[in-house]
């Protein structure tokens, strides 16, 4: 890291200029290891970033004039300064990327925050024992499970796998392998004779006995053993075994052994991939192009080749001039500034491999951080050879293809967002904030009713900004009293502010009026709309109601006008129209997933069951699964109720209350 090393120098004609109280604060800074965070005027924060000493690093920023670089625009809204001090560069770089995933500045590198790796789980600590009498305890045989989620102590987790697929056929292969359980515990301790999975050899049987707790526990620790990658003492193992019963004669088990190592050599034979001796590595490869980035993030688990995926981070631009700017010559180029933000934020929540293959060099205080959290020794290499070059080059291939998939995606958004504006003249300057709000309603004969908001900014669906509407009060299976209701609660304390302000831009973000609202629906919708925009006072033009075409098929869609212009079909082809279809059909897809998760959630009872006190989800479950769903629960009475295991007279009596 370099920079100035004296004061920062008062403001001049050619400098930015400050507070003398915000320069007062640069100069006294400390030479110490610590985390800073520039704010402007609003207090939204500007940029996070780390430093071996503070003051050399915050001083650099003020000492002299950036001109109308982008950095230059940065620190002319640095209005405040924050400063945290710690004890060592490890920790200022977890402080630092905590800090950037909370608070998403403007001009950093942001990737977003991904917590689903899914895991394959092995249920237990191996310390629980079956019982001589009575039915197997599920406890005592380990399950092997997909498991998405925070980890802990009481079962073994491997992993984390890219995507959901590679843990399930992980789970396949060490089924047809080591034939471990796979049935949820309550399934189990419910057997009397063995399943279809016995049958076709994908399971020992544990659940009637049909294997000994020895046995089947040494077959959970030859899985774990291949998990982790440890093949050839594996197979060593299992042949002595087999040689062991061959001894003494029993050929059978000596056979299932046998069978077991053809099984594991035919898997290992079959690996298109191979780590040589190491187990876990992670391949990291980057593409910078028209502004955009992508880090392809291939995995190698246990010596076995898992997949890729790739990521998008944002403010790549922003963030590298600052680097630029700043001097910091251990990371010359955008990439490597793209890789050494992935490598920090990433494995922030995610365990770090022993080995890291890049495309470009990982930064020695990057690194030297990560062994210091993960208390091991992590390699990083950039120019490898053999099988990890054509790892890595098949990583640079994937990271290149899925960004040039992403830069067509976008322009076509782009044109797409530019031929809605044009065609319905809706008189945006700058297409990067047109915002478009969809409206559907959703139900099942009455039941359930959702409504959806879905929000189209920036070229792209905006999830974030998603809303849902539970609709009540209106009989089942009216769409216009649904849809008024919705609009209402939608913009009702929009049209407040707007009346009351004058001013649209005095609003916030969240509650600023779009530029075009569209409704799933023909004239009577959109006559609803009208109604609703009339009385709370706002624009009727940003009303188009989205009328299905003759048969109802995809691309004959009429456009229906609140303010009384004629309907208007843009054409099969019209790049405007497929636009409208997408924000449309998101419009729907929300609302049915929102309005079968309510369905659902009544029909089970869920949402009554879930007001009594007393009635966790355990009891709930027990409940339900008793009397067959929430309808026998209400026929129950208190002493059918009584006899559930866990609930009491008292309870028993309050349920029945609750549900009466």
């Amino acid at each position: 890291m370099t920079g100035p090393q004296n004061d920062p120098v008062p403001p001049t004609a050619d400098t930015p200029r400050h507070s003398p109280e915000l320069l007062a604060q640069v100069a006294a800074l400390p030479s110490l290891p610590g985390v800073y965070r520039y704010y402007d005027e609003s207090g939204n924060v500007l940029y996070v970033g780390k430093a071996r000493h503070l003051k050399k690093r915050v001083s650099s920023y003020f000492a002299r004039d950036h001109g109308g670089t982008r950095i230059g625009h940065m620190v002319g809204k640095i209005a405040r300064l924050d400063t945290t001090v710690v004890r060592s560069e490890a920790e200022a770089l977890i402080l630092e990327n905590n800090l950037i995933k909370q608070l998403a500045p403007k001009y950093n590198i942001l990737f977003r925050d991904d917590k689903s790796y899914p895991y394959l789980k092995i249920t237990g600590t191996g310390h629980a024992r079956d019982s001589a009498d009575g039915p197997p305890r599920p406890e005592a045989y380990a399950r092997m499970a997909y498991y998405r989620g925070s980890t802990d102590k009481r079962h073994r987790y491997f992993g984390p796998y890219p995507g959901a697929w590679a843990v399930k056929e992980t789970i396949q292969l060490l089924q047809k392998v080591f034939r471990l359980r796979t049935c949820e515990d309550t399934v189990f301790a419910n057997r009397t004779r063995p399943c279809l999975l016995y049958q076709i050899k994908r399971c020992t049987g544990p659940c009637v006995r049909l294997i000994s707790e020895a046995d089947y526990a040494a077959d959970v620790a030859h899985a774990e053993q291949f998990l982790r990658g440890e093949t050839q003492d594996l197979l060593h193992k299992l042949e002595q075994r087999m040689m062991a019963h061959a001894e003494v004669l029993e050929f059978e088990q000596a056979a299932d052994i046998r069978n077991q190592i053809a099984a594991l050599s035919r898997v290992l034979h079959q690996q298109a991939v191979e780590v040589g001796g190491d187990a876990d590595v992670d391949i990291l490869a980057v593409k910078v192009q028209g502004g955009r980035a992508c880090v392809n993030l291939a995995m190698v688990r246990g010596g076995r080749h898992l997949g890729d995926r790739a990521y998008f981070p944002s403010h790549v631009e922003d963030a590298h001039a600052i680097a630029a700017e700043r001097g910091d010559d251990e990371l010359p180029t955008v990439e490597a500034q793209v890789l050494d933000a992935f490598i920090a934020q990433h494995y922030l929540n995610v365990p770090a491999p022993s080995q890291l293959i890049a495309s470009e060099p990982v930064s020695a205080s990057l690194l030297k951080a990560l062994c210091d959290k993960e208390d091991c020794k992590i390699t990083a290499t950039h120019a490898p050879r053999g099988q990890r070059r054509v790892w890595l080059e098949m990583a640079t291939q994937n990271a290149a293809l899925q960004l040039a998939r992403l830069l067509a995606e976008e322009g076509s958004q782009q044109a797409r967002t530019r031929a809605l504006a044009e065609a319905l003249d809706l008189g945006v300057e700058n297409l990067d904030d047109l915002r478009v709000e969809c409206f559907d309603i959703s139900h099942t004969a009455g039941e359930a009713t959702q409504a959806s908001c879905v929000v189209f900014q920036g070229h792209r669906m905006a999830s974030g900004e998603y809303r849902r509407y539970k609709i009540e009060g209106i009989t089942g299976g009216d769409d216009y009293a649904a849809m008024r209701q919705v609009l209402e609660r939608r913009y009702g304390k929009i049209a407040e502010a707007l009346h009351e302000q004058g001013d649209a831009e005095a609003l916030t973000r969240a509650a600023r009026m779009p530029d075009l609202v569209l409704v799933d629906g023909g004239k009577g919708q959109v006559a609803m709309a009208r109604e609703v925009f009339e009385r709370l006072g706002l624009n009727l033009s940003l009303i188009v109601g989205v009328e299905k075409g003759e048969g109802r098929k995809v691309g004959l869609e009429e456009l229906v006008f609140a303010d009384g212009r004629e309907k208007v079909y843009l054409g099969r082809d019209s790049a405007a129209l497929m636009l409208i279809a997408q924000i449309r059909d998101e419009a729907h897809r929300f609302a049915i997933t929102g309005m079968r998760a309510q369905r659902a959630k009544v029909r089970v009872g869920g949402s009554r069951l879930e007001e009594i006190p007393g009635v966790g989800p355990r009891k709930r479950a027990r409940l339900l699964q008793r009397f067959g769903g929430v309808r026998g629960v209400e026929a129950a009475s208190v002493e059918d109720l009584a006899t559930v295991d866990g609930i009491s007279r008292a309870l028993a009596e309050e349920i029945y209350r609750a549900l009466h």
